[in-house]
């Protein structure tokens, strides 16, 4: 209940905010734009779901606000990075997607990406460090992914998918600091919108920052009043670089989160950065014992979900 309070005195009953620091979406500028992200929705939604959105009268009670969920976890793939990675494969012209595409991931992407090039029919070519979970493995491979493994760290993965690259001509789609995966992701923004036009504010988690960027792009420029909060986790080895950043207003570089929110380790990127240090309003650092009682909340409160349907 403390990170509930601590996330609702971000954005009181009715919001008033004013401008962003800087506001302009310019894809020259940022990478991605409201276009950008418009296109994505039309390029992605032969092959992508429009998630749900659920509500709960018991957390409503609770947090005496109106709360909305967007249930991405109904997503193909069981994740939003479907929706980046399908934008980035359909994006490519018929000959350079002959060659496949490539890219080191030990989570959602990785599966994400082989589901997009299954779909297109061209290769995908998968970096995996040793050690990573069956389950993460399986998503590749039953989708036609050719998994390359290596020593877990970031310099042998970028190593390992840069010699695939050379000898395959393969076009390297990283997971979040790439502008047609960051448009990808706002694409969720745009159906958020859509279903709650009522919303006063997004909550979005972080780590490298494509989802959160996507969104903050799409959110402000459709309702520039709307409050785009980014929920980060600390770790047990206190290494929040996002509030960081936005505190000093310059990107700092800490270690990646050692945290059990497994998907959210991992570091702002050159596209991700500018953008969140202009559009997003606020970042709370979510501690690892809070996270374990908002898991356990969700899951005690899980019968109370309902669908919303517009």
């Amino acid at each position: 209940m403390a990170l509930l309070r601590r996330l609702l005195l971000k954005f009181p009953s009715e919001v008033r905010c004013g401008p962003c620091l800087k506001y302009s979406t310019a894809a020259g500028e940022y990478g991605a734009s409201l276009e950008s992200i418009q296109e994505a929705a039309t390029r992605i939604r032969p092959y992508a779901n429009r998630t749900p959105v659920m509500t709960s009268d018991y957390l409503n009670d609770l947090s005496s606000r109106n709360l909305f969920f967007k249930c991405e976890i109904f997503q193909k793939g069981g994740a939003f990075k479907f929706r980046g990675g399908c934008n980035a494969v359909f994006s490519l012209s018929e000959e350079t997607a002959a060659k496949g595409v490539v890219t080191h991931s030990s989570g959602n992407h990785a599966g994400a990406l082989a589901l997009a090039a299954n779909m297109r029919k061209i290769p995908a070519f998968i970096v995996i460090p040793e050690g990573a979970p069956q389950c993460k493995l399986d998503a590749v491979t039953e989708n036609g992914g050719k998994i390359t493994q290596c020593f877990p760290s970031v310099p042998e993965r970028e190593k390992t998918a840069a010699i695939i690259q050379e000898k395959t001509g393969a076009t390297m789609i990283p997971p979040y600091n790439y502008g047609p995966v960051i448009s990808g992701q706002g694409t969720m923004a745009l159906e958020f919108l859509e279903q709650v036009a009522e919303l006063d504010a997004i909550v979005v988690p972080v780590s490298g920052g494509g989802m959160l960027s996507g969104i903050a792009i799409a959110a402000k420029a459709l309702k520039p009043a709307i409050k785009v909060i980014a929920a980060e986790p600390s770790g047990k080895n206190e290494a929040p670089d996002v509030a960081l950043s936005k505190a000093r207003g310059e990107l700092v570089d800490l270690p990646v989160p050692d945290t059990i929110a497994d998907g959210l380790r991992a570091k702002l990127g050159s596209l991700t950065w500018p953008i969140i240090r202009d559009h997003v309003d606020d970042v709370v650092i979510v501690k690892e014992e809070e996270i374990i009682v908002a898991m356990k909340l969700i899951f005690e409160s899980e019968f109370y979900f309902k669908h919303r349907i517009r």
